[in-house]
């Protein structure tokens, strides 16, 4: 009766040792497992900002370039733009005056 308590005690270790090389198995494939999708992860994202970046800068230089020619534009059609003078100087004669009598 000894040797099937001793066997049993033994085969009950010998279980329990292998259960817990599984568990360390386990734990050092999911350890591994993490890192390797904690690193894809991050190279995904970092991708996904370089292209977010580049779609920012490129619209950016977009509308820059977009306002330069309007605002040049603007700039090239008063500058063609003449003042008559004489014109200008009797109207507003004629506004002041109307607004002194009035």
């Amino acid at each position: 009766m000894g040797n099937v308590l001793d066997h049993l005690l033994k085969v009950e270790a010998d279980a329990s040792a292998l259960v817990n090389d599984a568990q360390n198995e386990a734990d050092r494939r999911v350890r591994g497992n993490e890192e390797k999708n904690r690193i894809a992860f991050e190279e995904r994202i970092k991708t996904e900002i370089q292209e977010h970046e580049k779609i920012f800068n490129n619209e950016k230089e977009r509308i820059n370039n977009q306002y330069n020619k309007a605002l040049q534009e603007y700039r090239d059609e008063i500058s063609t733009v003449t003042v008559d003078e004489e014109r200008f100087s009797g109207l507003l004669n004629e506004y002041l005056l109307k607004i002194v009598h009035s």
